[in-house]
């Protein structure tokens, strides 16, 4: 899952933060990326880089179908972790918050065992996901 965040981003994130969740019948899977000291959506590479002025000249490609495809790949990943967890008898992590530093290459998880968002009728993977994002963006201030 690291790898493809670091393919996405042509290895130049400072830091990468990863979602994945898995609760009965739903995967998912996204990231974000610390880019210049600035905390982003995947989709919001470009304006990370725009403040360094002209000087600066990397373009990622963060068209819809990119995107689509990383975050495919993440859920295959995280398809195949769930498959190995039912090989050796493990329960699966209902939710992962992975958060890979890329100078260090350090990598630290935090994990969920119960139930977040099938319990709730409004709350969906995706409302986690951005409460993380903007959790981790108020804390990079």
């Amino acid at each position: 899952m690291v790898a493809v965040c670091l393919e996405y981003v042509d290895n130049k994130a400072e830091d990468i933060f990863i979602y994945c969740s898995y609760e009965p019948k739903m995967y998912a899977f996204d990231f974000f990326c610390k880019i210049n000291g600035n905390i982003v959506h995947k989709h919001q590479l470009n304006e990370a880089t725009k403040e360094l002025g002209s000087q600066h000249n990397q373009v990622y490609d963060v068209s819809r179908e990119r995107q689509s495809a990383a975050l495919k790949i993440g859920n295959q990943n995280l398809m195949f972790i769930h498959n190995k967890c039912e090989e050796f008898n493990k329960e699966m992590p209902t939710e992962m918050k992975l958060h890979y530093n890329v100078k260090q290459n350090s990598l630290k998880g935090q994990y969920k065992y119960d139930l977040i968002y099938s319990n709730d009728d409004e709350l969906l993977p995706d409302d986690i996901f951005d409460l993380w994002f903007e959790e981790v963006k108020q804390n990079n201030l």
